[in-house]
């Protein structure tokens, strides 16, 4: 028999009821009142039996522990509740089941999708490139939770760059990076087309190997004391430890109300004293981030490596609370040192006050990434199998320009990176910061275009622009559909190297079933995103023909990764 799905927001819903009673100063009899007229509808004689069992073992068990149980067995709301007001009868109010319900306090950055442009008033598009993946691995979350993400939550970009892409890794013009195009038709608009735009980083094998020093920056405040929060971090920083040699240097700073130095910069080949200082971590206390990050930034520059990786790497969930409370200081001081030549890493942990939007503007001031450690297997991706990639940057400010050929394409819109746009002009300002991308990593980006004549416009032509007749008959000839330029620096440079390659009209395919496997999974990627984002323009595009794009495109699926991906996919259609 199919059971309703009780999701972690409804057990939520049930804390903060009983949170209300607490702080009301209302009697166990008043709470007891407004938990059961949220229904009163009778129940079904299996609820009845459920709860009936539930009640005796509130004499000996946590009732947090009673009603999580009943939860996964696919209690009603009705039942969830009438066992907690019994838990009151048994004990008062329960502080145990409100402390193991955490509260909903995420904050995302609230980002408008980017919208279609015409290609008569906007011919050119200008973004940096993104290689944080935070966004991917906590929608992961939230769906194996049993919940669809916040729209908020959800960076297009992200998903599509949290897998690896084989482009061609052979660069003819000696940049650190191959750059890669295609484009077919649309999988979710009709008459429109997709245009894939991939960066490979050359490998971790074509770089000169450098020592690292990396500074540990622990938050132990109170709000991290849970398994999913300290005890996976610690599990993950000792699996980066692990990677390390004599020539590395780890240190170790952590902060709550006050920052602290735990451990002095350690050879990295000294597992049991690094070990050693990360078991003695423990949780509690208020969070005073900035002064923790300037600590971590003198040891940093204490230890620093001539040559070498020199790097913060914060762990946190980001509720950054006391302290130095104005974040564009913040962002201001860390822009500040990656002038120095230290860079930061933001690793998120944990659920309930998770502040992605300050750990994405932290990591991005800092020349980092951004990631959203939800699993040890996550961890050992970032921080193992991807480590070059993660610390190891071989090109900063990495920006990204194209300009479409109006007599080609009518409109574009580019998918994601709307955190990321820059205004024409910063394309060739060297002072304008951008991302940056490391050794091995990939980057795609993605286009949705309509074609000039090709009747599937999202605007209609102006009646009074005498070029738009015009447009339709120089199509016939035109080579080039649009012109692609990039620009990047040296890690260690203060000049920009300009790339240049014109977009082909003659590479349009018209069956998205001549495109490669990465083209397609790319594309499956990003009609999930925009699903879970309820986008509207996909018109009659659902999760199984996300499902139906992505199977056939696993391609080599070393890690399971496309696998999981499909496995989400199913879970968040059933969700749906």
């Amino acid at each position: 028999m199919n059971k309703p799905v009780i999701s972690t927001t409804c057990l939520t819903v049930l804390s903060l009821s009983i949170l209300s009673a607490c702080s009301t100063g209302g009697s166990d009899r008043d709470a007891e009142t407004d938990l059961i007229s949220v229904n009163s509808n009778p129940q079904a004689p299996a609820e009845v039996a459920l709860v009936d069992e539930a009640r005796p073992r509130l004499a000996n068990a946590a009732p947090s522990r009673v009603v999580a149980d009943m939860a996964a067995t696919g209690a009603s709301r009705q039942a969830l509740e009438e066992v907690s007001v019994s838990a009151r009868q048994v004990a008062g109010l329960s502080a145990n089941l409100v402390r193991h319900i955490p509260q909903d306090r995420e904050n995302y950055a609230s980002l408008e999708d980017n919208r279609t442009r015409s290609v008569a008033d906007e011919p050119v598009s200008t973004f940096s490139i993104d290689v944080d993946t935070a966004s991917y691995s906590n929608v992961r979350r939230f769906i194996n939770e049993g919940r669809l993400p916040p729209a908020d939550a959800v960076r297009t970009e992200e998903l599509v760059n949290y897998f690896a892409y084989d482009y061609p890794r052979i660069s003819d013009d000696g940049a650190p990076f191959t750059v890669y195009s295609e484009i077919s038709a649309s999988p979710w608009s009709p008459g429109k087309h997709l245009l894939h735009i991939g960066l490979q980083a050359v490998d971790a094998r074509q770089v000169e190997d450098a020592p690292a020093n990396l500074v540990f920056l622990v938050d132990v405040s109170g709000s991290m004391n849970s398994p999913d929060k300290l005890g996976l971090l610690q599990a993950s920083l000792k699996l980066l430890t692990k990677q390390l040699d004599e020539h590395d240097r780890v240190s170790l700073v952590v902060y709550a109300g006050a920052s602290g130095v735990v451990l002095e910069p350690t050879a990295g080949n000294e597992e049991h004293k690094i070990f050693d200082a990360l078991e003695r971590l423990s949780a509690g206390g208020s969070t005073n981030g900035a002064a923790g990050i300037e600590l971590a930034y003198q040891l940093a520059r204490q230890a620093y490596i001539d040559g070498g990786i020199n790097r913060v790497i914060l762990a946190t969930d980001g509720d950054f609370n006391v302290g130095l409370a104005d974040v564009d200081k913040l962002k201001a001081l860390i822009a500040g040192k990656r002038k120095t030549g230290i860079s930061l890493t933001t690793l998120g942990f944990g659920t309930g006050n998770i502040n992605d939007h300050l750990m994405e503007q932290l990591a991005d001031n800092g020349n980092g990434n951004y990631a959203y450690i939800d699993t040890l297997n996550e961890a050992r991706k970032v921080l193992v199998d991807e480590m070059s990639s993660t610390l190891r940057t071989v090109a900063k400010d990495v920006k990204v320009q194209i300009e479409f050929n109006p007599a080609v394409v009518a409109e574009y819109r580019l998918m994601g990176y709307e955190n990321r746009l820059l205004n024409r002009e910063d394309f060739n300002n060297d002072r304008i910061d951008a991302g940056e991308i490391g050794a091995g990593h990939t980057v795609t980006a993605l286009y949705e275009i309509s074609l000039a004549g090709s009747g599937s416009l999202s605007v209609d032509p102006l009646c009074y622009n005498g070029n738009q007749r015009e447009t339709v008959e120089l199509a016939a000839d035109a080579a080039e559909f649009a012109f692609l330029k990039l620009r990047y620096k040296a890690p260690e440079g203060d000049t920009s190297t300009l790339i240049e390659r014109p977009l082909l009209v003659g590479d349009i395919r018209e069956s998205i079933e001549e495109t490669s496997a990465d083209y397609r999974f790319s594309a499956a990627v990003a009609g999930f995103a925009q699903l879970l984002k309820q986008d509207s323009s996909l018109g009659s595009f659902s999760y199984d023909d996300v499902l139906v794009l992505a199977q056939p495109a696993r391609g080599d699926d070393a890690f399971g990764y496309r696998a999981e991906f499909i496995n989400l996919v199913r879970t968040a259609s059933a969700l749906n």
